[in-house]
């Protein structure tokens, strides 16, 4: 194999194993498989996910205890996938349609933003490193008000200044709930 034909297999292979770790998330979190959740990320990873910000292993717990105390079934869809690879480190920006069966009244609620994620390859393993959780849209149940609900979360705007930007993404401590 020629060496342009080994960079392009290797980016493949890459890009695979990124949308493999996203997927994995979905899975983990929806089962409520926390090594699976777990999977996704490499240890000592930072997530913002809104109302919870900090080490991704208290995020386990927090949206374990919310999703299992609060619904019925949860699904979490990617839709719309970027990534930029640059050596061992990725960002990728994931839409996301989430979707649930509560336990009480709304039975059905949804909703839909975007992961932002700085991936990182270590000792040849892709995993998040810090991930920043954008709502952009729900559905009356959960935001009758519109925007307001989702002030707990980075905002996203529709220029250049959205997190999506970030280069490299962070998520600011300052954020931390925890």
């Amino acid at each position: 194999m020629d060496a342009e034909t080994a960079a392009i297999v290797r980016e493949l292979k890459d890009r695979q194993e990124i949308y493999d770790c996203i997927m994995r998330y979905s899975r983990g979190i929806d089962r409520l498989d926390r090594e699976m959740l777990l999977s996704a990320y490499h240890p000592g990873a930072i997530d913002d996910h809104g109302t919870y910000c900090g080490p991704v292993e208290g995020f386990a717990d927090h949206v374990f205890e919310l999703h299992y105390g609060m619904q019925h079934f949860t699904q979490h869809h990617i839709t719309n996938h970027r990534c930029e690879i640059d050596g061992d480190v990725a960002h990728t920006e994931s839409y996301y349609f989430f979707r649930c069966l509560n336990r009480e009244a709304p039975f059905y609620c949804h909703s839909s933003g975007r992961y932002l994620d700085r991936f990182e390859k270590r000792d040849g393993r892709w995993a998040i490193a810090e991930r920043i959780c954008l709502v952009e849209a729900r559905d009356d149940n959960w935001g009758p008000e519109g925007l307001e609900i989702n002030s707990a979360y980075v905002s996203a705007t529709r220029d250049k200044d959205d997190p999506s930007y970030m280069r490299p993404l962070t998520v600011d401590h300052a954020r931390f709930t925890v």
